[in-house]
């Protein structure tokens, strides 16, 4: 009990550390540039303190529960010759961790013009065949390169036909299912299927599922867009609640925390009814085990509904608020600066950056330190949330940023190690969680209103772009990582830490 004592401190203080700064810029906001109503102040810093002690809790729970379930899962499957068993599993698994998302219920209450339902069968379809496919591609041992390049040659042919309004939609999709929720599951699988072969390609199949999981939900939205006419889509309209007392303060938390409840165990119960089913057939896991996975399961729970009151009842009023009085100010390119140092900060926040950088640790013996990932995928953040409002200030089309942006990442997948290609892709899907889809998007929907813009392909678009930076930014970490080796320099992580942040610190400053 202590020693878990001591591992959830240790969780909560370095999701205090990542919260911290982006909580920092907002007071600092309030007080010099944009006067921000002290009702929409408070309850920001409430929901700051829950989304602490959520990702504390939440980690730990990855920890003890999802991360031996994947691997678990993943390993046994592997080892099976029932192909065809293999790939239904692997299937419905696809199908039940995206429904189960957070985020991909509040993309589909944003697009009416569609039915919720639809929508997330449509994503979670597309999950569940890209999940299928990552797996034959580890089992059979296909280049990750190879499949991205096609897919994703593909998916720009299919945008060539779908509604240009439906763009930004269709590439958000592809961002917000892979959340809390799936990415420790489906990364787990992977390691746990690359671990049972052993040989000298497995470390580089480790990662990839993620990144071809993303793939699908793109590809299947594009289809469903070309069947519906998505003219008449709108948004919900972020309601602020009026903040007088302590006593309103909590009434709005308390109105929320049953509805994220509900949504909570609707993604867990899933989740652990597969577990109860593999144990009964399997017997893998031990009395000790089973008992560690159910209180890493409630921890998990515990945690994602402290996350979710906080970002949703406290955050998204307060990105929603920023967004639109930065806008409407003397001085509305500062949307641009401002945005690109909030991305610089608030991709810490999220959970699964947290989950997939100790992985990238663990996997390569501490070859890539989670603080070198931590610096790229901040850099890449802090790009796209620029660009992002610079889409809205000016309306320039979403295809022209990640036409060629998805052109110079797969460019670079043909120069830099195997293993880069893999983490970059799978990073993508990482960064574009609940933050960005509960305060980064309400930035821009605000910033957007007071614009006049098109909310639908102006603010819609920013979790897309989130998505795509950071497959440039680690690989070109990949690079300069793939230099430094050849010119015979130690192999170590204290020394692509010192290249990381000579490389993107002055990006930074």
């Amino acid at each position: 009990m202590a020693k878990m004592n001591q591992k959830l401190r240790e969780k909560v203080m370095e999701a205090l550390s990542s919260v911290l700064p982006i909580t920092a810029i907002l007071l600092a906001l309030s007080v010099t540039v944009v006067p921000i109503p002290i009702g929409t102040v408070l309850l920001f810093l409430a929901g700051a303190v829950l989304l602490i002690l959520g990702m504390g809790l939440f980690s730990l729970g990855a920890d003890m529960a999802m991360m031996p379930m994947g691997e678990a899962m993943g390993s046994r499957l592997t080892r099976t010759r029932r192909i065809g068993l293999v790939v239904l599993v692997f299937f419905l698994m696809g199908v039940i961790v995206t429904v189960a998302e957070p985020d991909l219920a509040v993309l589909a209450r944003q697009v009416p013009a569609i039915p919720d339902s639809v929508l997330i069968l449509t994503v979670a379809a597309g999950v569940g065949s890209f999940l299928v496919l990552a797996m034959l591609r580890t089992l059979f041992q296909i280049k990750l390169r190879h499949l991205l390049l096609f897919f994703y040659l593909l998916v720009f042919l299919v945008a060539l036909f779908a509604p240009k309004s439906f763009l930004a939609v269709a590439f958000d999709s592809g961002g917000v299912t892979t959340g809390p929720i799936t990415v420790p599951f489906i990364m787990a699988l992977g390691i746990g299927m690359a671990g049972t072969r052993g040989d000298v390609g497995s470390q580089e199949d480790s990662f990839g599922m993620v990144a071809l999981s993303s793939i699908g939900p793109i590809l299947t939205v594009l289809i469903l867009g070309i069947c519906y006419d998505p003219s008449s889509a709108g948004y919900t309209a972020v309601e602020v609640p009026d903040i007088a007392t302590s006593i309103d303060l909590a009434r709005a938390f308390a109105k929320g925390v049953p509805h994220y409840i509900q949504e909570v165990f609707t993604a867990i119960l899933p989740i652990t009814a597969v577990l109860v089913v593999f144990q009964l057939l399997t017997r893998d896991f031990g009395r000790r085990q089973l008992i560690k996975i159910s209180v890493g399961l409630g921890y998990t729970f515990l945690g994602l509904v402290m996350f979710l009151t906080g970002v949703n009842v406290g955050f998204m009023p307060a990105g929603h608020f920023l967004g639109a009085a930065l806008a409407g100010s003397p001085a509305p390119w500062t949307l641009i600066l401002l945005g690109a140092v909030m991305g610089w900060y608030i991709v810490a926040a999220e959970p699964a950056v947290h989950v997939l950088n100790r992985q990238v640790e663990e996997v390569t013996s501490g070859a890539i330190s989670q603080r070198a990932m931590q610096q790229s995928l901040s850099t890449g953040v802090a790009v796209a949330i620029g660009l992002s409002m610079a889409r809205i200030l000016w309306g320039i089309p979403l295809f022209w940023f990640i036409l060629p942006g998805y052109a110079l990442a797969l460019g670079l997948s043909a120069v830099v190690p195997p293993i880069f290609t893999g983490i970059a892709f799978d990073s993508g899907g990482v960064a574009s969680g609940p933050m960005t889809a509960t305060f980064l998007l309400p930035f821009a929907m605000g910033a957007c209103e007071a614009l006049g813009g098109d909310i639908l392909s102006d603010a819609f678009g920013i979790v897309a772009l989130v998505a795509m930076t950071p497959l440039v930014t680690i690989q070109i970490l990949g690079l300069w990582y793939q230099l430094k080796t050849k010119s015979g320099q130690p192999e170590t992580a204290e020394e692509l830490d010192d290249i990381i942040e000579y490389d993107f610190g002055e990006v930074a400053a």
